[in-house]
């Protein structure tokens, strides 16, 4: 993980790769408010998951990730409201073949916790952009 900020957010940040890493969608989940918002365009379509069962739903696709890297090539955060900006280099490692691909991810925080996360690709792994 690259370009990090040590920030409270940059923490957060990290903690939310992790759990990513480890699979572990409870601990990613308990990031995000009861009631979040996260606005995906992963799949050239916006779908957009309300609440944390929806969005359970959107991250059991993380389960097939067996790496990931990112180096942050954007980054922007206020303090209040708490939001952060971030565009990212991803490369990661589903089945055995390595991906690259851009995204572009915001989030707006209340008490702590993502309440709404907007998580866009900007560039897929076939290299079209969104």
């Amino acid at each position: 993980m690259e370009n990090v900020p040590n920030t409270k957010l940059g923490q957060m940040y990290r903690e939310h790769i992790q759990h990513i890493l480890d699979k572990n969608i409870d601990a990613l989940l308990d990031q995000y408010t009861d009631d979040a918002l996260l606005i995906s365009s992963f799949t050239k379509k916006p779908i957009i998951y309300k609440g944390r069962e929806e969005i359970k739903e959107h991250m059991q696709g993380i389960l097939g990730i067996d790496g990931l890297e990112t180096d942050i090539v954007f980054w922007a955060e206020t303090e209040d409201p708490e939001t952060l900006m971030i565009t990212e280099q991803i490369t990661m490692t589903v089945d055995g073949q390595k991906s690259e691909m851009r995204f572009a991810d915001s989030w707006v925080l209340r008490d702590g916790r993502i309440a709404i996360h907007f998580a866009g690709m900007v560039q897929h792994p076939d290299g079209s952009l969104a």
